[in-house]
């Protein structure tokens, strides 16, 4: 008999985004033509940028010609794309880069939830909470020992150094769901720890974009000893609206080490290429050069408007959650706001009473982890004017509570 993998019984009934959007489509067959504004999922809304889009169209026309058709590409990704973000993302941080450190993908959600074949099962998991599901389930899917390390206001929401040994820990700044950052000093404590503990910390900087605090650091690679302790992960999704092309990328230094079961070092770099070029076939070469174009002048100009616009919508979304004194945190430097739910009702009533009520449809925390329960998570990512007018179907209907 075909025995199944029966990790994935510990996963929840349903994907976090899967069960919300279940819930809304059987609210929507009740209520027909119900005017819902939605700002649970974290989907951007602004197209493409014209920069990207030209690119995109030029790389087209070249898979339209035999002379310049491209099939499948290196498996760490074109280097001139790989060179452009050295150029581009590290050094102006004064990080070391190089392009073979560097690995083209579809998209971080691939990269965080597959990084772990890499890594044997079993492993001792350290994962911040409230945190983005799919580390969580990724890493139960392979029956690793899961260890949250609770965030909170008292702490930042950045956790605080665990005393025990953990194998591998999970960061994410800006955070995906709280919007809180990390401070430079903060962070060197998590480096030190791992360093320390034979560690390895997985760090998700998608939203590196959105920082606009010059003392927030943008990679992990700022903080001394990183490249022999850390991977990080980085997206076109939020910075420049990939989230449907789908292009990301993912950095693990060359003298990134760890150890096998006899203690023999095992190179990360080289052991993650072989699995690249086992069951990934690259990002597709349009892909590629439209990531290549948010490079360019015009590019970073445009790009670094829609990110603006977003940050000016979360501003909004804040100043109104500070009005309802629901103690909002992100939104300043990130796409994200985190707060609590009012009157000590649970995320998942509160989500509830905003859809049958206000036709607004929020993230709860509790999705997100235990440390969750108790907020809710609300996007930047909707039009403008439409989170302005969620903004006064939310305060109305606590204000008639």
């Amino acid at each position: 008999m075909i025995k199944a993998n029966l990790n994935f019984s510990k996963l929840p009934q349903r994907y976090l985004f899967l069960d919300i959007a279940k819930r809304v489509a059987a609210y929507s067959e009740k209520h027909p033509g119900a005017d819902i504004i939605r700002m649970g999922i974290g989907d951007v809304t602004k197209p493409l940028v014209p920069a990207v889009i030209e690119a995109m169209h030029k790389a087209v026309d070249d898979c339209a010609a035999s002379d310049t058709f491209h099939g499948y590409g290196p498996e760490r990704g074109y280097l001139w794309l790989r060179e452009a973000i050295v150029k581009g993302d590290y050094a102006p941080l004064g990080v070391k880069m190089d392009a073979d450190d560097i690995f083209i993908n579809d998209g971080a959600k691939s990269d965080t939830g597959n990084i772990g074949d890499i890594l044997a099962p079993g492993t001792v998991v350290g994962i911040t909470d409230p945190v983005y599901p799919v580390y969580v389930d990724t890493n139960l899917m392979r029956g690793n020992v899961i260890k949250y390390i609770t965030c909170s206001a008292e702490n930042g929401f950045t956790g605080d150094i665990p005393k025990e040994k953990l194998d591998v820990i999970y960061l994410c700044y800006p955070n995906n769901p709280t919007g809180a950052v990390i401070t430079r000093s903060k962070l060197k404590q998590w480096v030190d720890y791992a360093l320390e503990a034979g560690a390895l910390i997985m760090y998700d900087s998608a939203y590196e974009a959105f920082i606009r605090n010059a003392d927030i650091p943008h990679s992990v690679y700022e903080i001394e000893g990183a490249r022999k302790c850390a991977i990080e992960f980085r997206s076109f999704s939020k910075t420049a609206g990939f989230t449907g092309v789908r292009c990301g990328y993912t950095v693990i230094p060359q003298e990134l080490m760890v150890k096998d079961e006899s203690g023999q070092p095992v190179n990360l770099n080289a052991l993650w290429e072989r699995r690249q070029s086992c069951k990934f076939n690259g990002a597709s070469y349009i892909s590629q050069r439209g990531a290549l174009a948010v490079y360019s002048e015009k590019g970073r100009a445009q790009t670094r408007a829609t990110i603006d616009y977003y940050l000016e919508t979360a501003r909004i979304i804040r100043m109104n959650m500070e009005e309802l004194g629901l103690e909002p945190q992100g939104g300043e430097n990130a796409p994200y706001i985190w707060a609590k739910t009012p009157n000590g009702i649970t995320s998942w009533d509160f989500f509830d009473e905003l859809l049958n009520k206000a036709q607004v449809v929020v993230t709860p925390g509790s999705g997100f982890g235990p440390a969750g329960e108790g907020y809710f998570r609300i996007t930047s990512f909707a039009d403008r004017q439409r989170t302005i007018e969620a903004m006064e179907r939310i305060k109305n209907m606590i204000k008639l509570a």
